[in-house]
């Protein structure tokens, strides 16, 4: 098994020196935001498993019924006419996304994002379930291969295909609905084999995902967070590492002293001249008590007769009261998901998940010392200065937030209960009798409501023109369309030439009015008088 390898600000955390991929292992946590997190994810989930089964209005909350192009939302039914409002809801969650991430920084990706919900949540429960902890999956994955582990992996990634197809189909069920997926599930695959082959290709990448790519999704291809640097400024809530209360980095408590406290500090602090190892790269603060001006003299005989006894707790003291609260046992990055350490600052790979807060807590309890060492703050309130919460980014947002908020108001608010349209028919755009001027019209009516609808068809503007269809109010089936044919003919003594005519669709409760303006065509006038005349002019 090759060496652990440390967190790195000058390569991503999974990637080993020679280019290979170090898998991670993140331990076990428990605190108030892990118990939180799983709280948010349960609620997740079971949204995500219940909105296909409750029914409002007689279809499911959430049903993207894309053969009928109908898409029902709580109740609420949007035809295919009405695609154009996804413009508001997409842009709607685009803002909302920059106000929130201006705000509380990468909150999403660790409270809310699916892929960090059913990898924390349900995958690596699995996982923790089959394995055991991080030391024993760490163990396991070094040992050779035995029936024991060949066991182990088996039964994994076998709960793991199970839960892969299992969302998979749910999935398929927010656009099939549940008994027409049940009746496919039923039925031979080749019966359905466009259906098949999605849920056998999205089985099968969940499966890739959760299972082997994990936290490669987040810090590779996800572009949220490459998107930090805009969106993120020293304002907003991050998590992130006090270094003005942890540095220096001990091991030692700051109530011990004495001789033998003195002793520890300095097999733990000092370099290789009294007998201890430097301090870790990356602290970024020098080893106490080691510049030219402040270093002791510690020679035999110097000073007190007591002197090597009294300088060597002069030392430890002084060391003690210098050393930071962090005692660098590395638990934060050992729960980390994505394997950073949060103590080298605001990382591309942190996704929010607020572990490392819940380890370092953990640690500072068990030590009588205050907690959030490592919590949730803004980069300006761990310098110590006080966090702006309103400024102006956060102003231009909420301003564009609401602007498109009365806009999508006002176009959700057009949405009508019906639609229509005419179509002239194919062939001759007019016939002309000996009598009349004839124009011909296929109407498609189409109920978007979810309860039968009878619609009346008239017309108006026609200029004496006579309808004919329509004689009689149509009923158009809950979420329904009919196509009709619509004749208007003009009398040829009132055709003056062409001209134009609304057609004219109401419900027979007279709770609404459609209107759609449609062209009366037609000869040219002077041809149908020399026509008359010469008709006149035959015996």
């Amino acid at each position: 098994m090759l060496p652990p390898t440390q967190p790195s600000l000058d390569s991503v955390s999974t990637i080993r020196d020679d280019g290979s991929r170090r898998y991670l292992f993140p331990a076990d946590v428990s605190g108030r935001f892990t118990r939180a997190r799983a709280w948010a994810a349960l609620v997740l989930i079971a949204i995500y498993l219940l909105l296909p089964w409750i029914k409002i209005g007689g279809y499911p909350a959430v049903f993207l019924d894309v053969a009928e192009r109908r898409f029902h939302f709580f109740g609420w039914t949007l035809a295919a006419q009405d695609l154009w409002l996804m413009f508001f809801l997409i842009t709607g969650l685009g803002f909302s996304l920059f106000f929130v991430t201006a705000l509380l920084g990468r909150v999403w990706c660790g409270w809310a994002c699916p892929q960090t919900v059913f990898l924390d949540h349900v995958y690596r429960k699995i996982e923790r379930w089959i394995e055991g902890d991080a030391v024993a999956r760490r163990a396991l994955d070094a040992a050779p291969w035995t029936t024991t582990k060949i066991g182990q992996r088996v039964a994994k990634h076998v709960a793991y295909l199970v839960v892969s197809a299992a969302i998979a189909h749910l999935f398929l069920a927010y656009f099939v609905s549940i008994p027409a997926l049940w009746r496919m599930m039923r039925a031979a695959p080749v019966e359905h084999w466009g259906a098949f082959a999605f849920m056998a290709v999205f089985s099968g990448g969940l499966y890739f995902n959760f299972a082997w790519f994990r936290e490669q999704l987040c810090i590779v291809i996800c572009p949220y967070g490459r998107l930090q640097s805009v969106l993120i400024d020293d304002d907003s809530l991050v998590i992130g590492y006090d270094a003005q209360r942890g540095e220096p980095r001990g091991k030692m408590h700051r109530e011990t002293c004495g001789a033998e406290g003195a002793n520890q500090v300095l097999s733990e602090r000092l370099p290789g001249d009294m007998g201890g190892t430097p301090m870790p790269r990356g602290t970024g603060v020098p080893p106490v008590g080691l510049n030219a001006r402040s270093k002791p003299d510690l020679r035999p005989g110097a000073g007190s007769p007591n002197s090597a006894a009294t300088g060597m707790a002069a030392i430890g003291s002084a060391a003690l009261q210098r050393l930071g609260d962090c005692i660098a046992c590395n638990r934060c990055v050992q729960v980390c998901p994505t394997g950073i350490d949060i103590r080298q600052g605001l990382q591309i790979e942190c996704i929010g998940c607020a572990a490392c807060i819940d380890a370092c807590d953990e640690v500072m309890t068990r030590l009588h010392r205050p907690r959030g060492l490592v919590r949730y703050d803004s980069l300006r309130g761990l310098a110590g200065r006080a966090t702006r919460w309103f400024r102006p980014r956060i102003a231009l947002y909420g301003v564009l937030l609401a602007v498109g908020a009365a806009v999508a108001t006002w176009a959700f608010s057009t949405v009508k209960p019906a639609y229509f349209s005419v179509t002239r028919m194919t062939g001759m755009p007019y016939v002309v009798t000996p009598d009349a001027i004839r124009n011909q019209f296929f109407v498609r009516l189409v109920n978007t409501r979810a309860t039968a609808t009878a619609f009346v068809v008239t017309t108006a503007n026609a200029t004496g023109a006579r309808q004919m269809g329509f004689d009689a109010p149509v009923s158009v089936p809950p979420l329904g369309e009919e196509v009709r044919p619509l004749m208007l003919v003009q009398p040829r003594a009132n055709y003056s030439g062409p001209f134009r005519f609304n057609v004219v669709v109401r419900d027979a409760a007279g709770t609404f009015e459609l209107r759609r303006e449609v062209e009366f065509l037609g000869p040219d006038v002077r041809l149908l008088q020399e026509d008359d005349h010469e008709k006149s002019r035959r015996p």
